[in-house]
C-alpha cells in the first residue's frame, strides 16, 4: 500500500446542544494498544463525566475495529462514531466522545446526530491526511543556483524539509513517491544538471486532503 488517510495530530474539540456537553477527542494511534492507552488516559482524566464513548480503527487495511455505547442506548454513539471513520476513510486513530449531561434528553436521533458531529469535529480539528509514501532526498545545490532552485520549489510537488548552508547548499526535500521523477527531471533540467542529489530514505508522510 502507498497510501492511506489518518490524522495529523492528536486534537480536541468541543460543543453544546440542550445543555448537554460534548467533548471530542482524536489521537494518531499505530496499534491497538496505543489507541486502549489513549482511551484509558480521557477516561482517567474525565471520570466525573457521564460518558466516554469511543471507535478505533487500526491497521493499514483497517483490520482492527472497535466502538462502545458507554452506557448510552445502544447504537447511538460508539456505532455512529464509527460511521463517521468510514465515512472519512480514515485509519490509525482513535477518537473518544466525552458527555456531561445537561439534564435534557435528545432522543435516540438526538444522540446520533451529536456523537457524529462531535467526532467529526475532533477529526477537522486532528488534520486528516494522506499518509503517502515519501521520498527524502538530498540536494546538493551551489550557491549561484540557490535561488533558481528555491523559485522552482513553489511551483513542484515537494516540501522543502531543511537547507544547510555550507560549501554549497544542502537541500532536502521530501516527495511523493509517485512525483520523484517528475521533481527530479525538472530540478534536473533547470540547473542544466549541476545540482546532484540522492535518496536518503523512504517513509510515510502526511500529505494534506486536495
Amino acid at each position: 500500500m502507498n497510501s492511506y488517510k489518518t490524522i495529523k495530530q492528536p486534537a480536541r474539540e468541543e460543543y453544546v446542544i440542550n445543555k448537554s456537553r460534548f467533548i471530542g477527542h482524536a489521537c494518531p494511534c499505530q496499534t491497538e494498544e496505543q489507541a486502549l492507552a489513549f482511551l484509558k488516559r480521557i477516561r482517567e482524566e474525565y471520570r466525573d463525566a457521564t460518558h466516554n464513548c469511543y471507535a478505533y480503527v487500526i491497521g493499514e487495511n483497517a483490520g482492527i475495529m472497535r466502538y462502545s455505547d458507554d452506557g448510552e442506548p445502544g447504537g447511538t454513539a460508539g456505532l455512529p462514531m464509527m460511521e463517521v471513520l468510514k465515512a472519512r476513510g480514515v485509519v490509525n486513530l482513535c477518537v473518544v466522545v466525552t458527555r456531561y449531561f445537561g439534564g435534557i434528553l435528545l432522543g435516540a436521533g438526538g444522540l446520533v446526530r451529536a456523537y457524529s458531529h462531535s467526532c467529526a469535529l475532533a477529526l477537522d480539528a486532528a488534520q486528516v491526511s494522506i499518509m503517502e509514501l515519501t521520498q527524502r532526498v538530498l540536494f546538493d545545490v551551489p550557491y549561484p543556483l540557490w535561488d533558481k532552485f528555491s523559485y522552482a520549489l513553489q511551483s513542484l510537488p515537494c516540501i522543502l524539509e531543511r537547507s544547510e548552508f555550507q560549501s554549497s547548499v544542502d537541500a532536502t526535500l521530501l516527495i511523493r513517491a509517485s512525483d520523484l521523477e517528475r521533481v527530479t527531471q525538472q530540478i534536473t533540467v533547470l540547473s542544466d544538471g549541476k545540482i546532484d542529489f540522492l535518496s536518503t530514505d523512504e517513509l510515510f508522510y502526511p500529505w494534506p486532503e486536495p
